[in-house]
């Protein structure tokens, strides 16, 4: 017996797809901001390597809320609330903005 897609509760992979996009874009922060402050300490520059920490650390603080946002997302799906931004579209914000100024310097003292 098949059921319809409308009385189906579970809100299909939807869920699965965002858990993976948010996991991948907390790797490639916590990685390439690791990688960055790095690099900025090892050429004697340890101002810069503070933009780059705080990437690596919002990167960090995303993994570590993966598994509440993939809940609070599924139960937001199942019942049709809206799907709330949260914390962690701010820390995410937070995160690509420090990445920016961390180029922005490095690219200025290059010059």
């Amino acid at each position: 017996m098949t059921t319809s897609g409308d009385d189906d509760p579970r809100p299909g992979l939807h869920g699965e797809r965002t858990r993976l996009a948010w996991v991948r874009t907390a790797v490639l922060m916590s990685g390439s901001g690791i990688g960055a402050a790095g690099a900025a300490v090892r050429d004697d520059l340890p101002g810069l390597a503070v933009p780059f920490g705080v990437v690596a650390l919002a990167g960090a603080v995303l993994l570590l809320r993966t598994g509440l946002r993939h809940r609070a997302l599924e139960l937001a799906l199942r019942h049709g609330r809206p799907l709330g931004t949260g914390p962690d579209a701010r820390v995410a914000w937070a995160g690509a903005l420090a990445a920016a100024a961390g180029a922005l310097v490095l690219v200025l003292r290059l010059a």
